[in-house]
């Protein structure tokens, strides 16, 4: 059978995995080391009837994103750490207005300005918390460049049957590394769209549910519908209300969409666990030195074993607490001072213990500093 295989960037993969998940609109600002996305949707967008659209800075980025996705269109922005902080404000509106788009934050060492093109994972508790208030939460994390392509497919999935924003947190190194990777056919390919209102519908509000359902219908701006989409707490017809009962009922509606289907969104690997003594729970690049770490570990005789989480928010819990039952050690190897690591202490609350390992000099971490680590926690 004939194979479509191409060297290919990560920041590469993740325009062809959107192009191929229906992408049609991009609005952003260039900046290191995300820029070769927004350079590539501005040569591939109107090949395919979308737009692409450079905005004067990262916070029309994100306004227009939306506005995209409320004009009906699969919308995606792209951008790193300094502009992630700018878009918090509209993903707060995006997530409350229910609006489905997809941020790319590749993700360079800091804070502020930094080392622009330098590798960090130093963004992983302002996906979770970046935006003020209760909201909903989506983050995939890739590895590879293949996994970039399939996680940028699951994140507009997830953006249209959820009725939300997804970030996609890559890093400087999985961005900027080319590898060779097998393309899949079309047909393999499962492609969500959101759920559309029948155009006759006379009865349709933009935030009713049905029955169990979670997840409103959405219609789009030019539909024939008439709706209001606001930051403000709405009604079933999307006007402001300042009703408590309304309120409470809306906020845990959109958190529960989320907390309600965690074993539709939670998507992890696990290897060598069966056995292990000392598990290395690990995401993004560092993923990659986790492994080869493990595999020179078994060499030597020693029982480890990876986690590698490729959706690291909604956190695996479920799957965390069963391995800790084990009283399996863990360690927590990222590019920050320690991020990750407290959700592992908080869900495992002292039934193992979890060891840290934090690198902050605009360097990888290595496979030789992940194994001096295991043998020192043995």
């Amino acid at each position: 059978m004939y194979k479509r295989v191409k060297l290919m960037q990560g920041n590469e993969a993740c325009v062809e995995g959107a192009l191929v998940a229906g992408l049609k609109f991009y609005a952003g600002y260039p900046i290191t080391p995300s820029t070769e996305i927004a350079e590539l949707c501005s040569q591939k967008l109107p090949q395919v009837g979308g737009k692409f659209i450079q905005m004067e800075d990262e916070i029309a980025g994100m306004a227009a994103t939306i506005g995209g996705s409320l004009a009906g269109l699969k919308s995606m922005t792209a951008t790193s750490g300094p502009g992630f902080s700018l878009k918090q404000e509209s993903i707060g509106y995006a997530a409350l207005a229910e609006i489905p788009c997809v941020v790319v934050n590749v993700q360079r060492y800091g804070p502020s300005t930094g080392l622009p093109t330098a590798p960090s994972q130093g963004d992983i508790m302002q996906a979770k918390w970046g935006t003020h208030g209760d909201h909903p939460v989506i983050a995939l994390s890739p590895s590879s460049v293949r996994e970039t392509y399939d996680l940028t497919i699951k994140a507009f999935n997830f953006a249209e049957k959820y009725r939300t924003p997804v970030f996609l947190m890559l890093d400087e190194i999985v961005g900027h590394m080319r590898e060779k990777i097998e393309i899949p056919d079309l047909d393999q390919i499962e492609i969500i769209d959101r759920t559309k209102p029948h155009k006759d519908d006379p009865n349709y509000k933009p935030y009713q549910i049905e029955g169990s359902e979670l997840v409103p219908k959405m219609a789009a701006f030019g539909d024939g519908f008439h709706f209001h989409v606001t930051g403000l707490m709405h009604d079933d017809f999307g006007f402001p209300t300042s009703d408590p009962d309304i309120s409470d009922k809306l906020l845990r509606r959109i958190m529960n969409k989320i907390t309600n289907n965690i074993d539709d969104i939670v998507l992890y690997e696990e290897e060598q666990i069966e056995d292990a003594e000392i598990v290395l729970l690990a995401y993004g690049a560092t993923a990659r030195s986790a492994r080869s770490a493990m595999k020179e570990a078994r060499k030597l005789g020693l029982k480890v074993g990876l986690f590698k989480a490729l959706t690291i928010w909604p956190f695996p819990e479920k799957q965390i607490r069963q391995l800790a039952k084990r009283n399996i050690k863990f360690i927590v190897p990222e590019l920050n001072l320690g991020q990750y690591v407290l959700a592992v202490e908080r869900v495992i609350a002292g039934q193992s213990q979890v060891f840290s390992l934090g690198k902050v000099n605009g360097e990888a971490i290595t496979p030789d500093e992940i194994l001096t680590k295991i043998k020192e926690v043995l």
